[in-house]
């Protein structure tokens, strides 16, 4: 990669570590799964009006929107609400690169290597320590479960996009955002009530804490998003996904230091050690993909776009990070 391309990926890195930060401050005035709904919101009404649906199959395009939209930020905002720490949460969040392969090899009948189950097993190892930091006890689980939901949403949405072979990742991605908003306001209604999140809509711009929501409202649609995703998805056009992939698994990194100096979040000895297994088992399991990848006839080591059908399936996971 050029200096100037490093430096667009590092700046990826801190727009998607900082989301979560962004994110903390929406549901601390907002109720978490209308924070999610409102924060699709934003981008879909746009989309709708300017942007054409991708040419993927509906049953892959609905699939992908609901897991990765509805499931996967409405079971993460939900984790950060009932308790997960800011930047356990960018950490936990990371379970979907092993889950991914794990998957593709259940699911698509992709082959795995003694390496990548090496790998799987040392993520596996990483996160029991994380829970064991955790304290134990439902306090602590219950967030942290939550959490490793939103992972597996992610990692199904990532099987979702091998499916749908799709040659327009951000129309994929913007039509996303449509699909979520509807079922993330109606569970919203159904379990915060009808009136909850449009009262805290009203209020926030009359309030200190409120206009602060705003600005994470604002930050998780265009930084995160739309400027973070833009740049990842420009990056993915001109170098393999070997190069660029591994870029989220810097973002916890970020997200414990952010939370650490705007939150006084201190994560314990035991959960930085956990985190650090976690980051090791999946850059590994990730590796050995790609070099089985490169092995197999007729496929690619590295994609030039984050869509295209490819045996690597953990690469795919940063193609659609926007937390």
């Amino acid at each position: 990669m050029t200096t100037r391309a490093r430096i667009l990926a590092l700046t990826v890195v801190l727009l998607w570590g900082c989301n979560f930060l962004a994110i903390r401050v929406g549901i601390d005035h907002f109720p978490p799964i209308f924070f999610a709904g409102l924060r699709f919101l934003v981008i879909a009404i746009p989309v709708v009006l300017f942007v054409p649906r991708p040419t993927v199959q509906l049953r892959w395009l609905l699939l992908y929107g609901l897991a990765f939209g509805f499931a996967q930020f409405g079971f993460l905002f939900w984790a950060m609400n009932a308790g997960l720490a800011t930047g356990l949460a960018s950490l936990v969040l990371q379970s979907a690169a092993p889950m991914t392969v794990a998957l593709g090899a259940l699911l698509l009948g992709e082959r795995l290597g003694r390496i990548q189950v090496i790998g799987l097993l040392v993520a596996v190892a990483g996160m029991l320590l994380v829970a064991v930091a955790q304290g134990g006890n439902s306090v602590g689980l219950v967030p942290l479960l939550l959490g490793l939901l939103a992972g597996l949403s992610w990692a199904i949405a990532n099987i979702a996009t091998r499916k749908a072979k799709s040659t327009e990742p951000m129309k994929l991605m913007s039509w996303m955002c449509v699909i979520a908003t509807i079922p993330l306001f109606g569970v919203s209604w159904i379990v915060e009530g009808p009136t909850a999140g449009w009262a805290a809509l009203g209020s926030s711009f009359s309030t200190g804490e409120g206009r602060i929501a705003l600005v994470g409202l604002a930050y998780t649609a265009v930084a995160g998003t739309v400027v973070g995703t833009g740049i990842y998805v420009a990056l993915l056009g001109r170098y393999p996904a070997s190069t660029v992939a591994p870029l989220s698994l810097m973002v916890p990194i970020v997200g414990f230091t952010v939370a650490w100096l705007a939150l006084g979040e201190v994560p314990t000895p035991l959960t930085i050690v956990g985190g650090i297994v976690v980051i090791a088992g999946a850059l590994v399991a990730q590796s050995a993909g790609r070099r089985t990848a490169g092995a197999i006839p007729g496929r690619a080591n590295g994609m030039l776009h984050p869509m295209n059908e490819t045996n690597d399936s953990f690469a795919r996971v940063g193609q659609g990070t926007t937390t």
